[in-house]
């Protein structure tokens, strides 16, 4: 596991990665190479993700153990996807963000989403997938503080989650089918979209009030033993 010893670099790519690089590089796929180039965005976001989990920790022992956590949260995200309406890869992603950390959060995200689609389709929807997943995590790594103590909270930032990743796929379906951009027609696309939206929501809320506990408690317990 390669580590970053140097802090300033760290905190810097903390920062440029998730909130520059990765939508620079979803947004040069849409506009510069078409869909044509969704495999390969998909893997320079996950170069991305894998570069900013591993600016998350300084000893290498330390990043190998979570990526571990990070292999274990992904597969049971994976799995999660086949159950049907109902998807636990928010509250999977969440909760990892909360115990382990925002930078494993968003990348058990962006993974979760790359590898399911190998059975549930690869498109170009999948880097927005990635990268929508990976912020709702990253996000709730750094409000870890406060959903940790609060599970009222913690569902509620579910439920929420819920809203504002449909809110994205909502903006790809957008830019994708459409060449001007208009708020009257992300309007009308956020509207069309209220049902799913709204299931999506409570299948977050229903996870989050099932999994968060026991989850986080297990979490815990290996912080504790193994020094993540």
């Amino acid at each position: 596991m390669i580590t970053i010893k140097n802090a300033s670099v760290r905190k810097v790519l903390k920062i440029i990665i998730p909130f520059l690089l990765v939508p620079a590089v979803i947004v040069t796929g849409v506009y510069v190479f078409k869909e044509n180039s969704y495999m390969f965005i998909s893997v320079a976001v996950i170069m991305l993700s894998m570069l900013l989990f591993v600016s998350g920790f300084e000893k290498k022992k330390t990043g190998t153990r979570r990526l571990i956590i990070v292999a274990i949260m992904t597969a049971l995200s994976v799995v999660g996807r086949f159950i049907p309406i109902f998807k636990p890869v928010t509250a999977l992603t969440v909760i990892t963000a909360v115990y382990i950390g925002g930078e494993a959060g968003f990348l058990v995200g962006s993974l979760s989403a790359l590898i399911s689609n190998f059975w549930f389709g690869q498109g170009p929807w999948t880097p927005f997938q990635m990268f929508a997943w990976g912020m709702i995590g990253l996000v709730g790594g750094l409000l870890s503080k406060f959903l940790k103590k609060s599970h009222a909270a913690l569902i509620t930032y579910g439920v929420l989650a819920g809203i504002v990743y449909s809110f994205i796929m909502d903006f790809w379906a957008l830019i994708w089918n459409n060449e001007i951009i208009s708020f009257e027609a992300y309007l009308a696309s956020l509207v069309t979209a209220i049902p799913y939206t709204a299931v999506y929501a409570v299948s977050n809320m229903l996870f989050f009030a099932l999994l968060a506990k026991p989850f986080g408690e297990k979490l815990e317990r290996v912080k504790l033993k193994y020094g993540v």
